[in-house]
């Protein structure tokens, strides 16, 4: 349970820090103090699942390059659509599914059995059965 929690901290952080930028009524993030933010949030993350699911040198360095490539490519896409205008919230939860259920099947590719089995044990089945039920929503629009 304290994992799920942990996940669903990161996520919310990964958010606020797309969105401080612009939801700030104090001085505004410069984009460097945006980046570097996302850049400890994503370590943060990587040293966590390092030490839950004793990962080996080269596993680390994939997670944080798949957090890195897809965190920021999520920000970037998010942003577009801010910058576009759109209101419609679920389109902005599409993306962050996307994003999530790419990270979920990198991450797939290079743990082992074990590692797979207990990175799902601590909250990925439950996420990614959300997220199929998000699109299976979706789809009957």
């Amino acid at each position: 349970m304290k994992s799920f929690t942990h996940k669903i901290m990161f996520c919310a952080l990964l958010l606020c820090a797309a969105c401080l930028g612009v939801c700030a009524q104090e001085k505004p993030l410069t984009p460097e103090e945006q980046e570097a933010k996302t850049f400890e949030a994503i370590q943060k993350e990587t040293d966590r699942l390092a030490s839950l699911l004793n990962l080996e040198d080269w596993q680390i360095f994939y997670v944080d390059s798949t957090l890195t490539h897809n965190v920021f490519a999520m920000q970037k896409e998010l942003k577009d659509l801010g910058d576009s205008k759109f209101s419609n919230s679920s389109i902005y939860y599409d993306v962050q599914d996307k994003w999530a259920q790419a990270t979920y099947d990198s991450y797939q590719r290079f743990l082992n059995e074990a590692q797979w089995a207990k990175y799902l044990k601590n909250g990925a089945a439950r996420e990614q059965k959300s997220r199929e039920r998000r699109r299976e929503k979706n789809a009957g629009k």
